[in-house]
């Protein structure tokens, strides 16, 4: 398989010998604790470009269009044409004279991983300050071969004209020449001004959806490869404590002779098989008897709040403003409640896959990932190899936003190739996935909130009780006997001032976290909008509470607490899209009945992940005989600042309502003691096509702020929305999600009896 630069028409390293082009980029560190996976740094080495040339990112070629080197991935978030946008924009290209090539180690720029909305928000500035740099570049290059000076000289589609001569004109394709530009990346170049934008704001149709629509998009669970052999992993069904890995007893290689072909591949507790037919892999891996050792070390599903409660913890103050203990005695009004989330699962469609070819000094990896560099890191550990030797290409997979098991498939993957000295297809089953995955950690939460006579917010106090995310994986523990570890956090691995209490005006708070050892329980890492639901779970139905006993309509209570235009502003843009008439309190759903004993009722909240502004209103329908809730319309409003490309934001939003509405209504991984007891769609439902709700969404634009991230802030509240909907067609308020039939009969039942 050609490396990417050559499947573009020109050699990887030959780039400027091909026929003209000008490579301009750069790199800079600018994170947040939630935007650094795992605690790795941006490091850099000959292995991977070097920041602190010019002469990466972007190649202008001799026929004026230019080749963009995105450190991004694409998961499905439309980054790969929003990211373009950007560049055609400060280079004054049409969007058609842009194109990116496919992300690979060693040739493209290390930028991190593509986590915490970060691709447009983190990537988008440093591709527009390269492309702006490149383009003044470019004039002053102009400005020498057409002899007048730069501030004469006006560019459209990437022709270069003198003001008043639009004879007199060049293009970027003639100018550069085919020499690097040698000279370090400054930042130092003007980015365009708002009002000047053509392209930033415009709904260019995303660039992947074509060939997805169509089928012909390969996924990484289409390549293949001549000579490779299939593989399947072989562990217990289901994850036991993290910790407790899986170890293996005894293995009877017997039991698999008769699948002729079939080769057992043991390193340490790390069980494999390959194969040359893939369901000759398949029948191998089902029928091979291994004993494995269980340790019944799990609370199980129903005594996991309870252990947490009762664990020992490293307690810290993340906030403490004001004088809550005091404002709580004065406080007109206090509403003190417990909230419990579950484990919830990445559970992609397809089950994470990768493809290894692993020789004696070198590595090819294709896989998903959310950092090439990162995955690359990982495999030469389990490989024992040196980095520089191993290269990894992406490949999107199936979508699961937030680190599922492709670290694992990959590591998983490269082992088998380096035993079998074959290439590698390596999928995992779904009890696999399932039983297996990196779940968005449990959490509870103690919550308290004060209010004066005048319905204002004088006193909040949040106890979050959670681990936070394992950095070894699974592969790399059976295989090499790695212990079970953490990463250090915080960010958004623990309670956080982002999403709890910044959007109302309260003058005493304070936010505690209770950070649970990680190794006695499941394995955990983060999933979409990490720990958001349950933030916005347990606070905006306090809030709502909060409304009812000040005698107040939950969006006008809301609206009376915040001061932040932007808060508001999404507040009003949800309310008014969805047609928000005051909720009387008291007046409950028996006014407002549906037909054959369901009752409808409506919510709101509001809530984000690190860093935009969102809210949601959900209307519901409750079957008063079986418990059921369906979602039946769910509106979500969010501003992410400048937003680059309307549509792809309107497609996140989208699927974050739909995906709120499983994860608040069917999802929870279920455990024994001794192991995860979910492995497929019949333990761990997920909403299904006919049960998705309708959705609005409604994009507050703000062309003169930087973009901060739209992929995971409407999470929060589109779930809080739906437990609010639930208390205003049934007066119930259930303190754990998610709110299955299971647990919303009984409390229904209660109210009426």
């Amino acid at each position: 398989m050609k490396p990417p630069t050559e499947r573009f028409g020109f050699p990887r390293r030959d780039l400027l010998k091909a026929g003209g082009a000008l490579l301009i980029g750069f790199a800079m560190r600018d994170t947040v604790p939630a935007q650094t996976v795992e605690g790795v740094a941006l490091v850099t080495g000959p292995d991977q470009p070097d920041p602190a040339r010019l002469d990466t990112w972007i190649a202008i070629h001799a026929d004026n269009t230019a080749t963009i080197f995105i450190g991004f991935v694409e998961l499905g978030q439309g980054c790969t044409t929003a990211l373009l946008q950007m560049a055609a924009e400060e280079l004054d290209l049409a969007f058609s004279q842009v194109k990116s090539v496919r992300l690979e180690s060693h040739t493209m720029p290390n930028q991190g991983g593509t986590v915490a909305s970060a691709s447009v928000a983190r990537g988008g500035p440093r591709i527009r300050s390269a492309a702006a740099e490149a383009r003044r570049a470019l004039l002053q290059m102009a400005s020498q071969k057409l002899d007048v000076p730069v501030d004469r000289l006006t560019v459209s589609r990437g022709v270069v004209s003198v003001a008043g001569a639009p004879d007199k004109s060049i293009t970027y394709g003639r100018l550069v020449g085919g020499k690097p530009f040698n000279l370090p990346y400054t930042g130092a170049a003007p980015l365009k001004p708002f009002h000047d934008y053509k392209l930033l704001g415009e709904r260019i149709p995303r660039l992947d959806i074509p060939d997805k629509a169509a089928g012909k998009y390969v996924h990484m669970q289409h390549v293949r490869v001549p000579g490779m052999l299939h593989g399947r992993i072989v562990r217990p069904r289901g994850q036991g404590a993290y910790a407790d890995g899986a170890r293996v007893l005894s293995v009877d290689e017997t039991s698999i002779a008769g699948i002729a072909g079939a080769r057992l591949i043991r390193k340490r507790d790390f069980i494999g098989i390959v194969a040359g037919k893939e369901w000759d892999a398949v029948r191998a891996a089902r029928e091979l008897k291994v004993t494995w050792d269980q340790p019944a070390a799990l609370p199980g599903t129903e005594g996991l709040h309870r252990q947490m409660r009762a664990a020992k913890t490293t307690d810290r103050t993340v906030l403490e403003n004001g004088d809550a203990a005091a404002a709580f005695r004065d406080a007109a009004h206090v509403v003190s409640q417990t909230y419990r989330g579950p484990y919830q699962a990445h559970v992609p469609f397809g089950p994470n896959c990768a493809l290894a070819d692993v020789k004696v000094n070198s590595a090819l990896v294709l896989c998903s990932t959310q950092n090439i560099y990162d995955t690359r890191r990982k495999v030469a550990q389990v490989l024992g190899m040196p980095v520089e030797k191993v290269t990894v290409r992406y490949y999107e997979g199936s979508g699961t936003y937030g680190r599922s098991c492709y670290d694992d498939a990959a590591q998983a993957a490269a082992l088998l190739s380096q035993e079998a000295g074959r290439p590698v297809r390596l999928q995992f089953m779904r009890s696999d996935e399932h039983g297996w995955d990196n779940f968005g950690p449990a959490q509870l939460a103690d919550i308290r909130v004060g209010i004066d006579a005048a319905g204002k917010i004088t006193a909040y106090e949040y106890h979050g009780w959670q681990h936070n995310w394992g950095t070894v994986e699974t592969t790399q523990q059976l295989a090499l006997g790695t212990p079970a570890a953490e990463s250090p956090g915080p960010g958004s691995q623990e309670v956080s001032n982002f999403n709890l209490g910044a959007m109302y005006a309260i003058p005493n708070m304070r936010l505690v976290n209770h950070r649970l050892e990680g190794a006695r329980y499941l394995k955990g890492s983060n999933l979409r909008s990490p720990l958001d639901v349950s933030f916005s779970f347990a606070q905006e139905q306090t809030i709502d509470e909060l409304a009812y006993l000040a005698g107040l309509d939950p969006l006008e209570f809301r609206r009376r607490n915040i001061r932040d235009e932007r808060w508001l502003g999404v507040l009003d843009a949800v309310a008014q899209a969805a047609g928000w008439t005051p909720r009387t309190p008291g007046v409950r759903a028996e006014q407002r009945r549906a037909a054959g004993g369901r009752v409808t009722g409506r919510g709101i909240a509001v809530g984000t992940h690190t860093s935009s502004y969102a809210a949601a209103v959900a209307d519901i329908e409750v079957d008063r005989t079986t418990g059921r809730i369906v979602a039946r319309h769910l509106y979500g409003a969010l501003d992410a600042g400048l937003c680059v490309n309307p549509g792809c934001l309107e497609n996140q939003m989208s699927g974050m309502l739909v995906q709120a509405a499983s994860r608040m209504l069917k999802e929870e991984v279920t455990f024994s003691s001794t192991n995860v007891t979910s492995l497929d769609w019949n333990s761990y439902p997920v909403l299904r096509f006919e049960e998705c709700p309708a959705v609005t969404t409604v994009v507050v634009q703000r062309l003169d702020q930087k973009p901060s991230g739209g992929g995971e802030e409407l999470m929060g509240p589109a779930a809080a929305a739906i437990a609010n909907a639930l208390f205003d067609a049934t007066g119930v308020r259930l303190r754990e999600y998610p709110l299955t039939a299971a647990r919303v009969l009984p409390e229904l039942k209660q109210r009426t009896a």
